[in-house]
């Protein structure tokens, strides 16, 4: 049996509960937060998410831009990295 190779979001900045943080969203769509950097990590793309209010502005370097509104009003400036 191979190895399983999760989502990981490794994001630096402000909005998240920590400065530097990695999310890994599990097969079942479930997502975990953990405290700094996890290894393995291959980069897959890079983005900016700027969210003021409940508008969240993406600049991806595979998906490109997009604009999306959200439910919830929050304010966030994050660097982020996805990869697997």
């Amino acid at each position: 049996m191979g190895e399983i190779s999760l989502k990981k979001y490794i994001e630096i900045g402000f909005g998240n509960t920590w400065f530097i943080r990695t999310e890994i969203e599990e097969e079942d769509g479930t997502e975990r937060e953990i405290k700094g950097f996890i290894k393995p990590f291959v980069l897959k793309s890079i983005y900016l998410r700027i969210w003021i209010g409940r508008k969240v502005l993406v600049i991806d370097s595979r998906e490109g831009m997009k604009i999306t509104t959200k439910n919830r009003s929050n304010i966030k400036l994050i660097l982020g990295f996805y990869g697997l």
